[in-house]
């Protein structure tokens, strides 16, 4: 796929709408009334439902996910959609009593939760439309426009995820704008507008740390990466651990943050766990990813590749042994 390659303008542009969506909806237009925002998320829901072929194969073609995980994620994806619909029909604030103090006696206060205004996403390549939806479907649910700038390797599933809810399912103008770019071109903009109230980011801590810094006054939430460990006791099942971890730690070539990446196994059980293990790892089927019978397809980059064969390497010099793989 080719998409567009955005900057500063763009991203200005995208605010722009965002906000005049909001004083539309300030004066009454859509989509407002929660029940309209609320039937926005139902019907992308339904769409997506109906098009999880559609969606897992866009995934698995951008991405390399092999398609049967690529088919997990689409159908997340629409219980993200219907759980954001529900919130949008249930967003309440409180009533508080204010007799703690003796001026509040026989007083109430009330709380209202409004829209924090334009939101600015940046989501990351592993989970291109579920991790997307994460930040889109809530935001709607709220009442806020969002800018989205989705991964520069994965933006084709953000895209179509883009024209169900803008030309199908009744998201008005300006609600959603997808700007496609690099970091640099798009998401430094992003963070630094003074239109956008808060910035939602999914990706590795030295970015998401770096966007807390440099947005010191908007509302920032950061998902950010991990190193998931598995620890085995002396008694512990064992067997049960490794077919686990085969799934835990390959998953997507183990492009994710929760993947298992460290295994912690008592002395009295090591070296069963790591014969278990390697049986496990070994019925791995690697292949292209829209091959139903794949397993483990191709790294997101060249790049990363090299990487982690660096790490191998590394790990071999130091004096571990390649059990299974490793080339």
């Amino acid at each position: 796929g080719a998409v567009a390659s955005g900057g500063a303008a763009e991203v200005a542009a995208a605010v722009a709408a965002g906000r005049a969506g909001l004083e539309g909806a300030a004066r009454g237009a859509t989509p407002s009334p929660a029940q309209e925002r609320a039937a926005v998320l139902d019907g992308a829901a339904v769409l997506l439902a109906e098009r999880t072929e559609q969606f897992a194969g866009t995934i698995a073609a951008e991405a390399a996910k092999p398609v049967r995980t690529a088919r997990v994620e689409a159908q997340r994806a629409v219980d993200t959609f219907r759980f954001s619909a529900a919130e949008a029909r249930t967003l309440a604030g409180d009533v508080v009593p204010l007799d703690a103090s003796t001026a509040g006696a026989g007083k109430l206060g009330l709380t209202l939760r409004v829209p924090v205004g334009v939101v600015g996403a940046i989501s990351p390549f592993n989970f291109p439309l579920n991790l997307v939806a994460h930040k889109v479907a809530p935001a709607i649910a709220a009442g806020c426009p969002v800018v989205l700038k989705p991964a520069s390797q994965t933006p084709l599933s953000a895209l179509t995820l883009a024209e169900v809810l803008l030309d199908e399912c009744g998201l008005p103008p300006g609600w959603l704008s997808v700007v496609t770019g690099s970091g640099r071109d798009i998401g430094d903009p992003l963070v630094d507008h003074d239109g956008v109230a808060m910035i939602t980011f999914t990706g590795s801590p030295d970015v998401g740390w770096s966007i807390r810094a440099r947005a010191p006054r908007k509302k920032v939430s950061l998902e950010l990466g991990n190193n998931t460990p598995v620890i085995i006791e002396g008694d512990g099942d064992w067997r049960t651990a490794a077919a686990k971890i085969k799934v835990a730690g390959f998953s997507h070539a183990g492009q994710s943050c929760i993947s298992t990446q460290r295994i912690l196994a008592h002395r009295s059980i090591h070296d069963a766990c790591v014969a278990a293990l390697v049986d496990e790892v070994s019925t791995l089927v690697v292949g292209p990813p829209l091959d139903e019978a794949t397993d483990v397809s191709s790294l997101i980059s060249a790049g990363d590749t090299e990487r982690v064969e660096g790490w191998v390497r590394e790990a071999v010099a130091a004096g571990a042994k390649v059990a299974t793989g490793g080339d």
